[in-house]
């Protein structure tokens, strides 16, 4: 299945990964993460916090001594070299804390793949075990002060010295996670100026400084610091891959944190979800518990709902990335090169995830604090901190506009080179706007209201990106706005497809009554992602077009997301009162 094909073909219910597919295996990685976090990081959060000097480095050697540092490192180097589904897994677990996420996040992530991917075999045996037990701390210093989302403009430079035995690194770098308690920085600096390289850069090299420690608005307990560079001598055997091509080690590694990161907010939603809903069943006013009353109802099962899809798309995304790692290399022997061109094929659907998963935290996030009330905005109370921490996330790992911007510009890109058929499908739907087939019936299939929707937000997304490439040709990128909402469009296309083909699992394993909580889950994510995309689909029509050929693309627009409006009081009801049976998330 190639990336972005799902906006073009129809997929089955087989073909996706989802939470009730997880093996005995998975499930014993999870119990292990989630023993961990009950028994060392949780007692400590308060510590955590508070900065305790020296308890990062504890808890990561702890977190390492049960593999949690290591799942995605070949084992010959000290990792576990699971697969993607055990590594979203534990991103999922060690997010109950905001602090700590962000600390190993940085470690097993973005501090120890780049050598563990694009290093030489010196570099591998050098750094990666020490990264891999926690013996070391990595750090990845991409960000500076004038270049954030814009990497690409770095102001940090390397000059080979005259001797040609080393780099002379100059620069500063901002906001490094882990940045005051690293031995290890990943670097990113301009050779000469001009050629955009990745250096392995020891704390203990003459003239690398750690900066102080930033006062932020959230994830307080972690570290992040700026890293100055005052011609430092790096040796010529720590460039990281090739002079000149830091690029494809920064954005390459950027997908697999996206994929992580997307997955790690579900696990936050969860957790909220059963603070939630636990406070919720506890508190009183006039005379009744405040989860019996029909607006906190309401919130409880729309937090359930967008947490739902954000699963979906997590476990689905892992999965393809998964089958195709199994698929072209059976062994486990990939290469780096491998691992980053499965990667890259599926960047739009882990852009999706990070998007998706960091806004469906921060809106949980935001309603945990309404339903405890003043409570909720107390420093007391973990609810609190969990507000404060989440807000990063929507910057970390690219800006969510940034993600915005790249999905489509992904999805062009591979229409224009003739890897997606999108053109013809997109020219064969607005040729036949002139002349409409009759609405299309209802399918038979379960869920078929929701098949129907699906299909039609595909057509949606096709005619209006069709439309915008038509109109804009080149300069399609310098109409944001646009770009933006056909990301929204697309976004919509891939939650619902993939929620749709959970329900359709669920209902064909169990029976739609045994799986009545999917069914509405699913209901309630397309019926309402379907009003977002219609929403979306008008403002950018009007952008596009005017007067007859608006009227008509209208019109299309209504046939195709034409609906019964679902009763989604009810349904959300249903899954509000399954929480609170439950007393946790009620799915997976």
């Amino acid at each position: 299945m190639r990336g972005g094909s799902f906006l073009i073909e129809a997929r089955s219910p087989e073909e996706i990964f989802t939470p009730e597919d997880l093996t005995d295996q998975h499930r014993l990685v999870a119990q292990t993460a989630e023993e961990f976090v009950t028994r060392e990081l949780m007692p400590r959060s308060k510590e955590i916090e508070d900065k305790k000097p020296g308890l990062l480095r504890e808890l990561l050697q702890k977190a390492a001594e049960v593999g949690l540092c290591a799942t995605d490192v070949p084992e010959r180097y000290g990792g576990l070299n699971l697969d993607k589904i055990s590594s979203i897994l534990v991103s999922e677990k060690m997010a109950r804390n905001g602090s700590w996420a962000s600390t190993i996040g940085a470690q097993s992530g973005i501090g120890i793949l780049p050598i563990a991917l694009f290093g030489t075999e010196a570099q591998k045996q050098k750094y990666v075990p020490k990264l891999a037990r926690a013996e070391w701390v990595g750090a990845y210093a991409l960000s500076e002060a004038t270049s954030g989302s814009d990497a690409l403009h770095c102001q940090t430079r390397a000059t080979l010295s005259p001797d040609g035995q080393h780099y002379i690194l100059n620069g500063s770098k901002m906001w490094i996670t882990n940045g005051g308690i690293a031995d290890v920085y990943i670097v990113f600096a301009k050779v000469n100026g001009e050629h955009f390289t990745a250096f392995i850069v020891e704390r203990g090299y003459p003239g690398v400084s750690v900066g102080a420690e930033e006062h932020k608005m959230g994830i307080r307990g972690s570290s992040t610091t700026p890293v100055n560079l005052d011609n430092v001598l790096v040796p010529v055997e720590n460039v990281l891959g090739e002079v000149g091509k830091g690029h494809r080690i920064a954005f390459n590694i950027l997908n697999f944190g996206r994929l992580k990161l997307g997955a790690g907010c579900v696990g936050a939603s969860k957790y909220l979800i059963s603070e939630a809903a636990r406070w919720a069943k506890e508190r009183q006013a006039f005379g009744r518990r405040i989860a019996d009353f029909g607006l906190i109802k309401e919130k409880l099962g729309e937090m359930v709902a967008r947490t739902y899809a954000a699963e979906s798309i997590s476990y689905r995304t892992a999965g393809l990335i998964n089958q195709a790692l199994e698929t072209s290399h059976s062994d486990g022997s990939a290469t780096s090169d491998n691992i980053m061109a499965i990667l890259q094929e599926y960047a739009i659907e882990c852009s999706i995830l990070k998007v998706i998963g960091t806004e469906t935290l921060h809106y949980v996030a935001d309603e945990a604090v309404q339903i405890y009330g003043g409570y909720g905005f107390s420093s007391d109370y973990e609810i609190e901190k969990a507000f404060r921490d989440q807000r990063v996330n929507r910057i970390f790992e690219g800006t969510n506009e940034i993600n915005r911007l790249l999905m489509v510009e992904m999805l062009m890109k591979q229409a224009t080179k003739g890897e997606l058929a999108v053109w013809p499908a997109a020219q064969k739907l607005l040729e036949a706007l002139l002349n409409p087939p009759a609405a299309p019936v209802q399918d038979e299939q379960p869920l078929g209201d929701v098949a129907a929707l699906v299909e039609g937000l595909k057509k949606t997304t096709l005619m209006v990106a069709g439309s915008a490439a038509q109109k804009y040709l080149t300069k399609l990128s310098e109409e944001e706005e646009v770009v933006g909402a056909i990301s929204n469009l697309l976004m919509e296309v891939y939650a619902t497809e993939t929620v749709l083909l959970r329900g359709q699992k669920m209902i064909l394993r169990n029976g739609e009554p045994a799986a009545a909580a999917e069914v509405a889950a699913t209901r309630i994510s397309a019926y309402e992602g379907a009003d977002r995309a219609e929403m979306e689909a008008r403002r950018c029509l009007a952008r596009i077009a005017d007067g007859d050929a608006l009227r008509v693309q209208l019109s299309a627009l209504r046939r195709f997301l034409r609906r019964t409006p679902a009763d989604l009081i009810e349904l959300k009801r249903k899954l509000t009162d399954r929480v609170l049976q439950l007393n946790r998330y009620p799915f997976g």
